[in-house]
C-alpha cells in the first residue's frame, strides 16, 4: 500500500499542476537571449578588432579587457545575481525563475553553474536538448533533467525591467560602436599611414640615396653639405668622418644611381630599403670606373616631414671595372 502511494507521489511531481506555471519555451529563448546571446554579440564584435590590433599592444590590451569584463558580467548574471536577488536579468525581464523540481526552492550557486555546464549537452545534441522543453510535459531541457530542475513563470520583480532592459541593449550598442571606432581611428589610420609612408620612401628613399652618394670635386663641399642635409642628426656624424676620409685620401667625382630598390619595412617614421646602385667614379672620360655595389639604407621622418638617411650599410661593396665606351 505504501509503495503504491509513492509511486503515484512521484508521478504527480513530474506532472504540471495549475498552481504550479511553467514557463513557455519563447520566454526562456528570450531570458537567455538577453542573458547570454547579447554579450556574445559583443564578444563577436571584439574578436575581428582583437585580430586587427597590434599584438600586446596597448590597444590590444584595451580590447582583451573588455573582453574580460563582458564574460565576467555574463557569468556573475547568470551564477552571482540569481543566488542574490533571485533574478538574472532576462529572467526578470520575462517573469521566469529557475527553481528546483518538486518543492519550487530556490536554486543555488552550485546548482546553476552545473546546469549552465550540463547545457552543453543540450548544444552537442544537435541542439535538440534546447528545443526539448517544447514537448517535454514540465518544459525541460537536458540539463534541466540532470540537475532536476524547472523553470517557472513568477511575479516580476517591482522594478521596471523593460526600461532596464532597453538600458543594458543601448550601452551594449554604445560600447560596440565605440569599439569600432576606437579600431577605426587608430588601426586603420595608423595602417594608412603605414602605406602612406611605404609610398613615400618607395618614390624618394632613391633619390635621397643617389644625392648623397654622388659629388663631384669641383663642387665638393657643396655636394658634402647638401649630404650632411638629408642626414639625420645621429648619422650626420659618421657622414661627416666618411667625407674627411674621402677628401684626405684624394677626392674623385663620384656618380650613383639606383638601379632597382625595394622597402624592406614601412612604419609611419621609420622605413628601411635595400638598394642595388651603379655609377661611374672619375672625370677623364679614358679611366672611367664603372661602379656596382648593394647597400641597406635606414630611414627616418623628421618633425617636419621629411625623409632623411638614419644609417647606410653597404651589403656588397663597390666593385669597380671599366666603365663601358
Amino acid at each position: 500500500m505504501t509503495a503504491v502511494l509513492d509511486t503515484t507521489s512521484q508521478a504527480a511531481a513530474d506532472e504540471p499542476t495549475p498552481d504550479v506555471p511553467l514557463a513557455s519555451w519563447p520566454a526562456r529563448a528570450c531570458a537567455l537571449c538577453l542573458d547570454v546571446l547579447l554579450g556574445i554579440g559583443v564578444l563577436a564584435v571584439l574578436v575581428p578588432l582583437v585580430l586587427t590590433a597590434p599584438e600586446r599592444g596597448w590597444l590590444w590590451w584595451v580590447y582583451m579587457a573588455v573582453a574580460a569584463v563582458i564574460v565576467l558580467l555574463i557569468l556573475a548574471n547568470r551564477w552571482l545575481l540569481p543566488t542574490v536577488t533571485g533574478w538574472s536579468l532576462g529572467r526578470a525581464l520575462m517573469g521566469i525563475r529557475v527553481v528546483r523540481q518538486g518543492d519550487g526552492a530556490a536554486v543555488g550557486f552550485a546548482r546553476l553553474l552545473l546546469r549552465d555546464l550540463a547545457h552543453l549537452l543540450d548544444t552537442c545534441a544537435l541542439l535538440i536538448g534546447w528545443l526539448w522543453p517544447l514537448w517535454d510535459s514540465r518544459h525541460r531541457t537536458f540539463a534541466d533533467l540532470l540537475l532536476r530542475t524547472e523553470v517557472r513563470r513568477v511575479d516580476p520583480p517591482a522594478r521596471d525591467m523593460r526600461r532596464f532592459a532597453a538600458k543594458v541593449l543601448a550601452v551594449a550598442v554604445v560600447v560596440c560602436a565605440a569599439l569600432v571606432a576606437l579600431n577605426y581611428l587608430v588601426v586603420y589610420r595608423h595602417e594608412r599611414a603605414v602605406d602612406q609612408a611605404r609610398q613615400e620612401i618607395a618614390d624618394q628613399g632613391p633619390r635621397i640615396v643617389e644625392q648623397m652618394l654622388t659629388y663631384d670635386v669641383d663642387t665638393l663641399k657643396d655636394d658634402f653639405n647638401r649630404a650632411q642635409s638629408l642626414a639625420t642628426d645621429t648619422y650626420r656624424q659618421q657622414l661627416v668622418a666618411q667625407q674627411e676620409a674621402v677628401q684626405k685620401a684624394g677626392a674623385t667625382s663620384n656618380e650613383y644611381w639606383a638601379v632597382s630598390s625595394a622597402v624592406l619595412s614601412a612604419a609611419p617614421d621609420k622605413a628601411a630599403m635595400l638598394l642595388a646602385m651603379q655609377g661611374q667614379r672619375g672625370t677623364d672620360p679614358a679611366n672611367l670606373r664603372f661602379i656596382t655595389a648593394t647597400v641597406r639604407v635606414d630611414f627616418d621622418k623628421t618633425s617636419d616631414g621629411k625623409w632623411k638617411v638614419a644609417n647606410l650599410s653597404v651589403l656588397k661593396k663597390p666593385l669597380m671595372g671599366q666603365a663601358p665606351q
